[in-house]
């Protein structure tokens, strides 16, 4: 069998397969309110029903100031989880775990209330100053991560997977392009991962499912995070439990760069190789040969897909039919899965 295809286990779930649909911003949620939508519905049960092995959500705002746009789910409140346990329901019926991404958008929120930041410098010209973080804050967004955890459990996720990247507020805490701070938060590497420490520390406190964690692998900026760095942060993931890393890029100051077919999964693999932790593959991942041989060759343990499954709900089948793979079909679908 495809390596694709096998089974993987993070602690006490077990996925059936090594493709997972990556968290992307659909903006739907008209009312503003965070709350799913038949819309959210239809988009994430359709890749379940199409096979792929685990379903994240988009990413999920703890705080309604966290909120990347005013459309964006949330789960800052505990009317937002009826409507995730009930998609939670369908996602598991046709055989996929779910995984709920928390985040908070920092200075990336393009939002009309106060936005916040470590420090209080915009993204570009474009985007409004943002509030530079008291202790106080630090606090309350530390706690609604923790609360976030606790609706995720009510909702019936299998996995939380902590926004860590793209330039969104753990990330800012992480970088030394913008975290300017002098307090225990920032300044030496050891400081500025204290932040998503806590909020690892918080989570896990309501939290005995796998945690994975997103990170920009590099900022493309020789003055941010070098590979080392990133090397340093994987390990002390590690040592908080974290099951995986998921290893995206960029997003983090406005930056030129080439993407390409798994532009990406280089640093993946040396993150993976230097530290032993879990890692999962993104960036333009577009055929199952491609995905095959970074499993194969131990550069990843997941295959995270976003494009390619917003093209085709049933990029699964597609891959399993290049390779020359047998997936179970749905049953309401057994006629045509040929």
């Amino acid at each position: 069998m495809n390596k694709l295809f096998t089974p993987i286990e993070f602690g006490n779930v077990t996925l059936k397969n090594r493709i997972t649909m990556s968290p992307m911003c659909m903006y739907s949620c008209f009312d503003q309110d965070g709350k799913i939508t038949p819309f959210h519905m239809t988009h994430y049960v359709s890749r379940a029903i199409g096979q792929v092995g685990l379903v994240f959500t988009e990413a999920t705002a703890v705080q309604p100031e966290g909120r990347i746009s005013a459309e964006d789910l949330g789960i800052w409140e505990d009317g937002h989880v009826e409507g995730l346990t009930e998609l939670n329901k369908q996602i598991h019926a046709y055989g996929a775990k779910s995984g709920i991404q928390l985040a908070h958008a920092g200075r990336k929120a393009e939002l009309e209330s106060t936005i916040y930041a470590p420090s209080a410098i915009a993204f570009n010209e474009k985007y409004k100053e943002p509030k530079e973080m008291s202790t106080d804050d630090i606090n309350r967004t530390i706690q609604a991560f923790k609360d976030g955890a606790k609706r995720a459990k009510e909702a019936g996720f299998d996995i939380i997977e902590l926004h860590g990247a793209h330039g969104y507020l753990i990330n800012e805490f992480l970088t030394p392009l913008i975290n300017k701070r002098t307090d225990s938060y920032g300044g030496s590497r050891e400081n500025r991962y204290r932040f998503l420490s806590e909020i690892i520390d918080a989570v896990k406190s309501e939290w005995n499912g796998p945690i994975f964690v997103r990170i920009s692998t590099d900022e493309y900026n020789e003055n941010g995070n070098s590979l080392q760095d990133f090397f340093y942060y994987a390990q002390a993931m590690k040592k908080q439990g974290v099951a995986l890393i998921d290893c995206s890029s960029g997003g983090v100051v406005p930056a030129k760069l080439a993407a390409f077919p798994g532009y990406q999964v280089p640093r993946c693999e040396a993150i993976k190789k230097e530290t032993a932790i879990s890692t999962g593959a993104v960036g333009l991942i577009t055929t199952g040969i491609q995905a095959e041989e970074i499993l194969q060759n131990g550069r990843a343990d997941l295959i995270i897909v976003a494009r390619a499954l917003l093209r085709n709900p049933y990029w699964a089948k597609e891959v399993a039919d290049e390779l020359g793979e047998t997936i179970d079909a749905p049953t309401q679908y057994k006629r045509g899965w040929r």
